[in-house]
């Protein structure tokens, strides 16, 4: 069974840049797709962004640009590169692996950009 362990959440200052990784631990993971979400004090869950089996990325058309999702298949760790950081992007951050048998979520970490 898969589990996604989120880790690299901070308190960054605007304009500033941050990395997110999320391991997805587990033998034998067969990884379909890894994805971001991020949800906002007061807000619904919004998604950030995919990475799929075979290699492929989709982004929410309002954060192209600033941010950027790689892998590391050897690790099974997906990265979140986010730059230009707004206090508007403050939220929980969340990565879900998605396998032949479901998807399945991690408990988040914690971005917070504020002066």
């Amino acid at each position: 069974q898969v589990q996604p362990v989120e880790s690299g959440g901070d308190l960054v200052q605007p304009g500033g840049s941050l990395r997110l990784s999320c391991l997805a631990s587990g033998r034998g993971i067969t990884i379909l797709a890894m994805g971001w979400y991020r949800q906002a004090p007061g807000k619904e869950r919004e998604w950030v962004g995919s990475i799929y089996s075979n290699g492929a990325t989709k982004y929410a058309d309002s954060l192209k640009g600033r941010f950027t999702i790689s892998r590391d298949i050897r690790k099974n760790t997906m990265y979140l590169q986010m730059t230009s950081l707004e206090p508007e992007d403050t939220a929980v951050y969340y990565c879900n692996v998605t396998t032949p048998w479901g998807t399945v979520g991690g408990q988040g970490t914690q971005v917070t950009v504020s002066s």
